[in-house]
């Protein structure tokens, strides 16, 4: 049986940690920002954690994470 790929657009977004749990970039912070606030745009900086419900769906597309 051929290996599992793993589907890349998947790969460039998301981050398995060492525990197994998933952390993917924030959303809302590309453009149009003038209109957001300090504060909105501040509190979207760095990393967070995917939703329990998606865990299953992102491993399927990594198989190898």
């Amino acid at each position: 049986m051929p290996k599992m790929k793993t589907k890349s657009g998947a790969a460039k977004r998301f981050k398995v940690r060492a525990g197994g749990s998933i952390k993917r970039s924030q959303a809302f912070k590309r453009h149009i920002l003038t209109k957001k606030t300090t504060k909105a745009k501040r509190q979207l900086r760095g990393m967070t954690g995917v939703h329990d419900t998606d865990t299953a769906r992102i491993h399927a597309m990594m198989p190898y994470a």
